[in-house]
C-alpha cells in the first residue's frame, strides 16, 4: 500500500466533505450521499459528523445482512472510514462557518456550483487509490453482487432512494423537503459529468489516465 495513494485517498475524502459543506451553505439541498445524515441532522439535531458515522454504520450492517458469509475485513474496515469521514465533514463544515451565509440566490448558485466541482475533485482523487471504498459504495457494491444487478444501475437507484427516504421523512417531521433541495438534483446529474471533464483534463496535461474503477 502507497504512501502516495493513502494521501490522495484520505485528502480526496476531506475534499469531498469540503463540497457537502458547501451544499450545506448554499441552503438549496445537500448532495444525495449525505441527505439521510443532514436530515438526521435537521430532524434531531445530531451533529452532521455524528449523524454521518451512524449512517455509515448503518450501511455496513445492511451489507452484513446481505453478503452473510461474504462478509469479509473489508466490508468492516468502512466503519473506521465512516468514523474518518465524519469528523472530517464536521471539520469542514467548521471551517466554511466562517464565510458569509447566503443572503441571495446567486450566492447559493455560487455555493452550489463550488460543491459539484469540490465533491467531484475529492472523487478524483479518492477513487484511483483503489483503498477501502466508502459504506455507501460498500453497499450498492453489496447489492449489485447479491442481486446480480450492475453496479451502475444500482447506484442510480441507491441515490434516488436516499434522496426519496429524506423528502418523505423531512416532510413528515419538519413539514419542509429539509436536505433535498436544488443542489440534490444539480449535484446528482453534474458530479458525474464534472468528473469525466476532470480525468479528461488530467489525461491532456499529463498524458496518463485515471482508473476510475471502483465507480463500477
Amino acid at each position: 500500500m502507497r504512501i502516495k495513494s493513502i494521501v490522495s485517498y484520505l485528502v480526496g475524502l476531506f475534499i469531498m466533505t469540503l463540497g457537502i459543506a458547501f451544499s450545506i451553505k448554499s441552503n438549496m439541498g445537500i448532495s444525495p450521499v449525505s441527505t439521510i445524515p443532514y436530515t438526521m441532522t435537521v430532524i434531531w439535531g445530531i451533529e452532521i459528523g455524528f449523524a454521518t458515522i451512524i449512517f455509515h454504520c448503518i450501511l455496513v450492517l445492511i451489507q452484513f445482512i446481505l453478503l452473510k458469509n461474504k462478509f469479509g475485513w473489508e466490508n468492516f474496515a468502512q466503519v473506521f472510514v465512516g468514523i474518518i469521514f465524519g469528523y472530517f465533514t464536521s471539520f469542514s463544515v467548521y471551517l466554511l462557518s466562517f464565510i458569509p451565509e447566503s443572503g441571495s440566490f446567486l450566492i447559493s448558485i455560487v455555493y452550489m456550483i463550488i460543491s459539484v466541482f469540490v465533491i467531484a475533485f475529492g472523487i478524483f482523487l479518492y477513487l484511483p487509490a483503489n483503498l477501502i471504498p466508502l459504506a455507501g459504495e460498500g453497499v450498492m457494491q453489496a447489492v449489485s453482487i447479491v442481486f446480480e444487478k450492475p453496479f451502475p444501475k444500482v447506484k442510480v437507484w441507491f441515490d434516488i432512494t436516499m434522496v426519496v427516504i429524506s423528502a418523505i421523512t423531512c416532510l413528515i417531521f419538519v413539514h419542509s423537503f429539509g436536505s433535498v433541495g436544488l443542489c440534490t438534483i444539480i449535484s446528482a446529474i453534474f458530479v458525474g459529468i464534472t468528473l469525466k471533464y476532470i480525468v479528461k483534463i488530467h489525461t491532456i496535461l499529463t498524458g496518463k489516465e485515471v482508473d476510475l474503477k471502483n465507480e463500477g
